[in-house]
């Protein structure tokens, strides 16, 4: 599928990214791959691992119109990852926070749109799912923008659609590095929100399987969400470090108990497949009115009314071996 074909990550440096370059030229033979994000720093380091002929390194911000425009000129896919994540940080430069994950995803899409881009797949999260952050609420906001651009092509070809999921294992500032690193400091016990905390998880890997996968699945307008295990934090503390007792330090602003990526109020809208769900669109596509099949085949069945799939009803949990494969694959 992507064999001579031109691929531009945004927020290509970030462990997304990074995996997703990996396995692109591991398994296909790209005419281009364009990283494009916005720190040179960052970019000359992935040089250093990435420097086959097909890869284009493009300083630039999705928050910049032009430039992304100007970088998705010959684009055949696009993968969106770039987004401003880290709770705490929206919460405290909410208005930063809007300009990268909205006004961003309104200029990926109409720079996908102008330049005839075949596919575009948009990075979510399980905290866009009845969010109570401003980083969940900006994230359901993009979400609507790409469902809802499929109804902007006219005649055009191209198609959006989203990829939800939840925690990644190992990747940058997330729960496991945050708890080797303090180890490492010296620590004496590990700090845990709350002893009933539990988080959906997933490894980089597997994210990036993922969207490959719905890149063939994808008719334009779905929500694409994973089967993927829970866990509970104190479980994945204990995972990690068997031996440190464990600290309560309370939730943190914008923090839920348990996440959510198929909400009950979507149930009418959702439909089951082997190994994923799809929420499809709450508004008519136009080029589109049964996501029942896929485009490989695949045929699902709507869940039961006020079914919700959240990391705390899970019917798949790790077990603490299970995790620690998890963190030995992304970091071997």
């Amino acid at each position: 599928m992507f064999n001579d074909q031109v691929i531009l990550i945004t927020g290509g440096t970030g462990s997304f990214g990074k995996k997703y370059t990996q396995i692109i030229l591991e398994r296909f033979k790209p005419k281009k791959i364009i990283i494009f994000s916005r720190d040179e720093l960052k970019q000359f380091e992935m040089q250093q691992v990435f420097n086959d002929k097909c890869m284009r390194y493009f300083i630039g911000d999705v928050r910049d119109a032009s430039r992304m425009t100007e970088a998705m000129d010959g684009v055949d896919y696009v993968i969106h990852a770039a987004a401003m994540k880290q709770v705490p940080a929206a919460e405290y430069n909410p208005m930063e926070c809007i300009k990268t994950n909205i006004h961003g995803a309104e200029h990926v899409i109409k720079a996908a749109i102008k330049n005839n881009v075949k596919k575009v797949i948009a990075l979510s999260t399980d905290k866009a799912a009845n969010p109570i952050n401003l980083y969940g609420a900006t994230k359901l906001a993009s979400d609507k923008l790409f469902v809802a651009a499929n109804n902007m092509v006219g005649g055009r070809d191209t198609r959006f659609s989203v990829v939800r999921y939840g925690n990644v294992v190992g990747s940058r500032g997330s729960v496991v590095p945050f708890f080797k690193k303090i180890m490492e400091e010296g620590a004496t016990e590990l700090p845990i929100t709350h002893e009933d905390m539990t988080r959906f998880m997933i490894t980089l890997r597997q994210g990036v399987e993922f969207v490959l996968k719905n890149f063939e699945r994808m008719q334009g307008g779905e929500i694409f969400v994973p089967k993927i295990p829970s866990m509970y934090m104190t479980e994945l503390a204990k995972a990690i470090a068997p031996k440190l007792p464990q600290k309560i330090v309370g939730i943190r602003p914008g923090e839920k108990l348990h996440e959510i990526m198929c909400p009950a109020d979507d149930s009418h809208l959702t439909f089951e497949f082997d190994d994923h769900y799809v929420i499809t669109p709450t508004i008519q596509i136009w080029h589109k009115s049964d996501f029942k099949t896929n485009k490989l085949g695949e045929i699902g069945s709507f869940v039961e009314q006020g079914f919700e799939y959240h990391s705390g009803n899970n019917s798949d949990w790790l077990t603490h071996e299970q995790l620690l494969e998890m963190v030995m694959e992304e970091n071997p």
